[in-house]
């Protein structure tokens, strides 16, 4: 999944971890296309089924013959993907509702694998059928939070229907960033006269582009969002305007005021392991390595994976247990590493300010002797109730590698580790 802290650090600032677990919500196509609906925001007219029938049925019902059906997977690359069952393509034109369950039939109960879900794809639940609206010209919206400028902006481009950061690289001055007032929202002034700099073509498509700019941002703030991205956002032939892809984050944090957004949570397409971790208040992120790591504190976590790499490791999670950690969850954060087969060697790091060593100690100790412990286990246990957990450990009688100096112990890990 992810081979470098580089990459890791990218994954913990877009997804699921600042945390509690996850950071960033993401949500269906189809959930996104009725939220953007609940605000009057035009798009193709479109229908979830989870069924086959289901799929037959929303067609024959749809008042159209010309229809695209979706997998509804939360990756990138959907009409590249292919599915485990050998069916080519997560996004198909349809001409009939006969068509539509066919396709639903090889979707529906399958996994899609493109270049965003690694080699295990991700399970398809239900598909998207939605009416053809062809683009007569193509733009890019997106509401972002600026960490620079301490605020949200509307960042857009003439040159939708493609990757963002391609035409940035290429033609940065395609881009147009506007800084938003967070508490006055985007003006219908400065939406129009974007609207006319992007070139919608008349005074209805600028008027409707200007009415999506501002709705999106009332969104983006009623909703706690950390991005909205409509890619692209299309003018029609007829002069619709039209959100005809959405991608939505929301913030964690609010869930506990967003409990309709959070609902739509679908844990199928999350790692089961990380699903599993969440419950405990263990932040946990599967990676591609070999050495286990249990730390405590997310920059701590990061340290140590790099001293690991530094010594010719690779690390096969991130996993921070917190300040409040007991020996029950220390317990269940060893389930965890031990559930990852490619674990060869565990490496534990803790630094006790508000946490106490004894305790992760007393973890450490029953999770060894009530999990059977194959794996060689190395310990860094430094700062409060250091003494008693060196003890600890010391008259458990157990096989536990232990070290003062965190290069050390990294280094022993890895040596631990090679199979």
């Amino acid at each position: 999944m992810y081979r470098s802290t580089q990459a890791l650090t990218r994954s913990l600032r877009q997804g699921p971890a600042s945390r509690i677990h996850r950071r960033f919500l993401s949500i269906h196509e189809y959930q996104s296309m009725n939220l953007l609906n609940s605000y009057g925001i035009a798009t193709p007219k479109s229908v979830a089924a989870k069924t086959p029938q289901e799929a037959f049925d929303v067609a024959r019902s749809f008042g159209s013959d010309k229809l695209v059906i979706k997998a509804q997977v939360l990756a990138g690359g959907r009409g590249k993907g292919k599915f485990d069952n050998g069916f080519q393509g997560g996004v198909h034109m349809v001409d009939s509702p006969e068509q539509a369950k066919e396709y639903a039939s090889k979707m529906i109960g399958a996994k899609l694998i493109t270049k965003q879900t690694g080699a295990a794809g991700r399970i398809c639940n239900a598909v998207m059928l939605a009416e053809r609206r062809v683009p007569e010209h193509e733009y890019y919206a997106a509401i972002l939070s600026d960490r620079a400028r301490q605020t949200p902006v509307l960042v857009t481009s003439a040159q939708g229907g493609m990757n963002i950061e391609d035409v940035a690289k290429e033609n940065p001055s395609a881009i147009i960033t506007t800084p938003i007032d967070f508490e006055k929202g985007v003006s219908r002034e400065e939406a129009v006269a974007l609207a006319k700099k992007l070139g919608f073509k008349n005074e209805k498509t600028q008027s409707d582009a200007a009415d999506t700019f501002v709705n999106l941002y009332k969104i983006f703030k009623d909703k706690d969002a950390t991005q909205i991205e409509i890619n692209p956002l299309a003018e029609t032939a007829d002069g619709a305007v039209l959100c005809m892809d959405a991608k939505f984050g929301f913030d964690d944090n609010a869930e506990f005021r967003q409990k309709d957004i959070h609902d739509l949570r679908d844990v199928s397409q999350e790692t089961p392991v990380e699903v599993e971790a969440q419950k405990f208040g263990l932040n946990f992120i599967k990676l591609d390595g070999n050495i286990g790591c249990l730390v405590n504190g997310a920059g701590l976590a990061m340290a140590t994976m790099d001293v690991l790499k530094l010594h010719g490791g690779d690390p096969a999670n991130f996993l921070d247990v917190g300040g409040g950690a007991t020996p029950e969850t220390v317990k269940k954060a060893f389930e965890l590493l031990l559930s990852d087969k490619n674990v060869t060697s565990i490496l534990l790091n803790v630094f006790g300010g508000i946490m106490r060593c004894d305790y992760i100690a007393e973890g450490v100790i029953r999770a060894t002797r009530e999990l059977d412990l194959r794996v060689p286990l190395v310990v860094r246990l430094q700062g409060t109730k250091e003494h008693e957990a060196k003890q600890l450990i010391k008259e458990s009688g157990l096989k536990i590698f232990s070290f003062d100096g965190l290069d050390e112990a990294a280094a022993k890990a890895v040596e631990l580790g090679r199979v």
